[in-house]
């Protein structure tokens, strides 16, 4: 006789979450190195001492670290993962008759407490400490790059620079377009006629990875090449000349914080700007293993700047006759300085079709930083300049994880801000999971080789 299965909906009492969850498993090996009392202790002064206690912010934080770790972008699927996974209980130090809060508790504690307190910021540094302690960073390199992430906007909800006050019909303006009018109110910033979101204006409409353009944000990595543990991380509008200068802003905070400063810097062309290799080698005393950003090389077959050469004792260029091009030491607003020849030189030259072919004189821009840029071009030659290229790709992949794995291909929160939560927990998580599969696993396998 076929068998059937009776089902028994008994309230089961005597079981333990430890025995459900493998040695191996992710959230075990991320839990080891993840120590949240000193959290506790940075939110106390944004909790009122009176009142019905509220939900613990460690517990939150624990829920927010699984929804990053496994790309559950939804906080109420991320409830409903948390109320059916033994694993997901677990790390949240919640039995199995523990009820899970309700999914708007997340949005009022991230626009709220979280946000006032910079908490995903201290839990980052936090995480990143441990990094330290575990010899997982050095300081010999570090590599700097950017990566866009398309904004919750639409494609079709775009302005041309009208006003605030017009949008949405002049209904109620959202959290996202107050932040946009309070940062320009702040910088006495004029209005616009680039193309904004009507709903997320921070953002910018950019199409850096090719194809349709959208409204994102970037987001700005700074990695130790050791382990390729993230050092540092910025939300910056998808605007090159942002996540260039946001490079300056990371490389402080870390020496700051930490006390750590690189030896050398790795970065794509993007960060060979005149300004930025004078702050690199002039400031910080760092290496630029970075191609040089140079557009002096003509190419309509005229003399290039690379034809002519320069005298540092003299301060001036000599073309390729030997007539002398000098310069006033005044330097443009782009701090660049000018060598000019005289006219009544160039008038009888023989190389003025090849020279200045359609000005009276040959003038020649040289940036204030061109002696960084010239160290930047010698260190191109080196063995251990190709070798930094080799190791900018530990980025790269980071940013591929990012995408592919943590699903973190579109935001959720809107802003400047909202962008600046999102990236700095997933950031979290990605040293986290580096911690656990580097150091956790490791002691794993070699405490199972000792038995």
């Amino acid at each position: 006789m076929m068998g059937r299965q009776i089902a028994k909906r008994e309230r089961i009492v005597a079981l333990s979450l430890e025995d459900y969850v493998p040695p191996n498993y992710l959230l075990r090996l991320i839990d080891r190195f993840l120590d949240l009392r000193d959290f506790r202790g940075h939110l106390t002064s944004f909790y009122s001492n009176i009142g019905r206690p509220s939900i613990d912010p460690e517990f939150m934080i624990r829920m927010l670290l699984i929804g990053y770790c496994y790309g559950i972008r939804s906080e109420r699927r991320l409830c409903e993962e948390v109320q059916l996974n033994l694993a997901y209980r677990w790390f949240c130090r919640l039995g199995l008759q523990d009820a899970v809060p309700e999914h708007s508790s997340f949005s009022k504690n991230r626009h709220g407490r979280f946000r006032d307190s910079d908490a995903f910021r201290h839990l980052f540094e936090m995480v990143l400490s441990r990094c330290i302690a575990e010899g997982l960073v050095g300081d010999e390199g570090f590599a700097v790059d950017a990566s866009t992430v398309k904004a919750d906007a639409s494609r079709q909800k775009q302005s041309d620079g009208r006003e605030p006050d017009d949008w949405h019909g002049g209904g109620p303006v959202s959290r996202a377009v107050k932040e946009y009018v309070s940062a320009l109110d702040a910088t006495n910033s004029p209005g616009t006629t680039r193309k904004i979101s009507l709903t997320d204006p921070t953002s910018r409409w950019t199409a850096a990875p090719g194809g349709p353009a959208f409204f994102a944000y970037s987001t700005n990595y700074l990695v130790d090449l050791q382990a390729a543990i993230i050092m540092d991380v910025e939300a910056t509008p998808a605007v090159s000349s942002d996540e260039v200068a946001c490079t300056r802003t990371m490389i402080d905070r870390v020496k700051q914080r930490f006390g750590i400063k690189p030896h050398r810097l790795v970065g794509d062309t993007a960060y060979g700007t005149a300004s930025l290799l004078g702050w690199m080698v002039n400031d910080k005393q760092i290496e630029p293993h970075v191609p040089v950003w140079d557009k002096s090389e003509r190419q309509d077959g005229s003399l290039s700047r690379s034809d002519f050469t320069y005298d540092p004792d003299e301060d001036c260029y000599r073309c390729p006759t030997g007539v002398l091009l000098k310069t006033t030491g005044q330097a443009t607003a782009d701090d660049t300085l000018l060598y000019r020849a005289s006219k009544f030189a160039c008038e009888g030259c023989a190389l003025k079709p090849m020279c200045c072919p359609n000005t009276s004189s040959r003038k020649i821009p040289r940036s204030i930083h061109e002696g960084a840029r010239d160290v930047a071009r010698s260190i191109g030659q080196t063995k251990e300049y190709r070798d930094s290229r080799r190791h900018r790709k530990k980025v790269e992949m980071l940013f591929a994880h990012l995408k592919r794995i943590l699903k973190l291909d579109r935001l959720r929160l809107r802003g400047l801000t909202g962008a600046h939560d999102e990236f700095l927990l997933a950031a979290t998580v990605q040293n986290l999971r580096r911690l656990a599969k580097r150091i956790g696993r490791a002691s794993l396998q070699g405490g199972l080789q000792l038995a």
